[in-house]
């Protein structure tokens, strides 16, 4: 089975802020496989279906971002998931807004959520798209940024992001992760 987690804050208040770009990119592949999350275990919302040929598990941990691995790492071995066939998808301060980066491994970059997945995995290797949200302007706390919502210029490049992340997840049911990487990276 291959378990595609999307990072995010449970609850109406978070739901549009710059934080839950993850979720929106699971509620994007739940739409397109018409697969609703319907399941709850271990403190997350989920899904299976077979999806082609792969077995897949769409995750939304509710948590909240910061203990994400205490959802995660659970949900893996309990369905004896390799690290392998996990990918994450989160924000990151890092890339530009909209801008993607796929890596197979790396430090948290002071994202709360990939430590705490990193703290709870016992690793820093495992597959993750990356969409980027840009820094706070205008000395804006870091915090606040990431919990404040996108402007409508910013809501455009966003959408065009869920789709492209998603578009990477349907086609890493077919392919190497690398392949894949090497794919959306260079676009």
């Amino acid at each position: 089975m291959k378990i595609i987690v999307g990072l995010g804050n449970p609850g109406k208040q978070y739901e549009a802020t710059r934080h839950n770009i993850g979720f929106h990119v699971i509620d994007e592949l739940a739409n397109r496989f018409k697969l609703p999350l319907t399941q709850s275990k271990f403190n997350g919302m989920y899904g299976i279906s077979h999806i082609g040929t792969e077995k897949v598990m769409l995750l939304k941990p509710l948590t909240y971002m910061n203990l994400s691995g205490e959802c995660i790492v659970p949900m893996m071995d309990y369905f004896e998931v390799d690290d392998d066939d996990l990918v994450v998808i989160y924000d990151d301060l890092d890339l530009q807004v909209g801008k993607l980066r796929l890596r197979q491994k790396g430090s948290a970059g002071g994202h709360n959520g990939i430590k705490s997945i990193i703290q709870h995995l016992g690793t820093q290797e495992f597959n993750r798209i990356r969409i980027g949200i840009d820094r706070p302007a205008n000395g804006m706390k870091v915090p606040d940024y990431v919990l404040s919502k996108f402007s409508d210029d910013e809501r455009m490049e966003m959408e065009t992001a869920v789709k492209k992340s998603a578009d990477a997840c349907e086609d890493w049911l077919s392919k190497s992760f690398l392949e894949v990487m090497n794919k959306y990276n260079g676009a």
